[in-house]
């Protein structure tokens, strides 16, 4: 596997959402602008208008792309994250816990097949993973795109990121003729929303508008297989029931999450 950011087209992605636009910040980038949205297949509207009709845009600003609409902004963004990728606090990292197999040497490698805003991949770089990721979304695949070209121009960021690679891809269909077995397949298909948290529950809102709870926990599973990994890792709600109903090898819990590890 080779390092570095690829999401070129985003072929292979799910349809978009429908009134998708595209729209430039008054310090946008104009041309990247009308890239993203050739590449996409998808209007440049003028600013303000997603607002004006309620449906969602990709901002492009100089300070990155982000996903507006119903009043709320996501954007991913690993700069935030700087303080979690220091050695002591990695180390407790449930996902790079459950990942990690004891006494590994060598290379690791991981596959991350829900890759979303790419932060638990971020963590599994970081503690020395070569990551790729799918992402199936062609609105989160540019989200996460746009985050890790930024974070390679960040020297807090830049060595993890150069281990992550990023396919936009259905997961499912890819990991059959994957090219190299993993050690590790990590899931984290999304989950119906808990109404607890408000900052959480606006995430979703916008997230749920691209993508759909998963609606085939069993042939997301055997593709984890098909990729001949030593064990998949599951992330899960911490009160949640088990991915297609098969029970894990052991689980790393903590009070809101918890990953369930199948060995193999």
């Amino acid at each position: 596997m080779t390092g570095g950011t690829r999401c070129a087209d985003c072929t292979g992605c799910s349809t978009l959402v429908e009134g998708l636009v595209v729209e430039v910040a008054p310090n946008g980038d104009v041309a990247r602008a009308q890239a993203l949205a050739e590449r996409l297949g998808v209007p440049v509207a003028p600013l303000g208008t997603a607002q004006a009709t309620g449906a969602l845009c990709l901002r492009v600003a100089e300070e990155g792309l982000s996903l507006e609409g119903d009043g709320m902004s996501l954007a991913a963004d690993f700069s935030r994250m700087v303080p979690r990728l220091r050695t002591g606090n990695l180390s407790r990292e449930l996902v790079v816990r459950a990942a990690r197999p004891r006494g590994a040497k060598g290379t690791l490698t991981a596959v991350d097949a829900t890759a979303g805003m790419g932060e638990d991949s971020l963590l599994l770089a970081a503690a020395g993973f070569s990551v790729t990721l799918f992402e199936r979304d062609p609105v989160m695949c540019a989200l996460l795109a746009d985050a890790l070209a930024r974070a390679a121009d960040d020297s807090a960021l830049a060595e993890a990121v150069s281990r992550m690679e990023l396919r936009g891809e259905d997961s499912v269909a890819a990991l059959p003729s994957l090219g190299f077995s993993p050690g590790v397949v990590l899931l984290d298909p999304m989950f119906p929303e808990r109404r607890k948290s408000a900052a959480v529950k606006k995430k979703l809102q916008l997230i749920q508008r691209l993508e759909q709870p998963c609606d085939d926990e069993r042939g997301l599973m055997a593709a984890a297989r098909a990729a001949g990994p030593c064990r998949i890792v599951v992330k899960r709600p911490a009160k949640g029931p088990w991915l297609a109903g098969e029970k894990p090898s052991y689980t790393v819990g903590g009070k809101a999450i918890r990953f369930d590890c199948y060995a193999l």
